[in-house]
């Protein structure tokens, strides 16, 4: 059974850094897109960054590029968030997600193509 369990999500002021972590277990195929996703009260969920087991390839959107750095432990097969330059709008919970044997990480970042949910980490930016 595949489990994904985030940590490191906390309050910090704009400008400020977090990085969060998703540790997973129970994953046994190669091919695994491993994602973030965030959600902020009254609004959709959203992919923030992805990462594909097979050759790293990284996916970001627009609002965080240059922010935030995904990455990826091949042994462990935890994923990172590093989020640096906080703002107010990436306020949400963030939940770690997982697409098995996918090919790349188009369908689970454009798509929203997701076999696996973590529970999700709170994070907070004030002003």
């Amino acid at each position: 059974q595949v489990h994904l369990v985030e940590s490191g999500g906390d309050s910090v002021q704009a400008g400020g850094s977090l990085t969060l972590a998703c540790v997973t277990s129970g994953l046994t195929d190669t091919n695994v897109c491993l994602g973030w996703f965030r959600q902020a009260p009254g609004k959709e969920r959203e992919g923030v960054a992805a990462i594909y087991s097979g050759d790293s390839t990284t996916y970001y959107a627009d609002s965080v590029k240059g922010r935030f750095t995904i990455s990826r432990d091949s042994v462990s097969n935890a994923v990172y968030l590093q989020m640096i330059t906080l703002k107010p709008e990436d306020t949400a919970m963030y939940y770690c997600a997982a697409d098995i044997g996918a090919g790349s990480c188009y369908y689970l970042f454009n798509k929203r193509r997701v076999d696996y949910w973590g529970q999700g980490a709170q994070v907070t930016v004030s002003s």
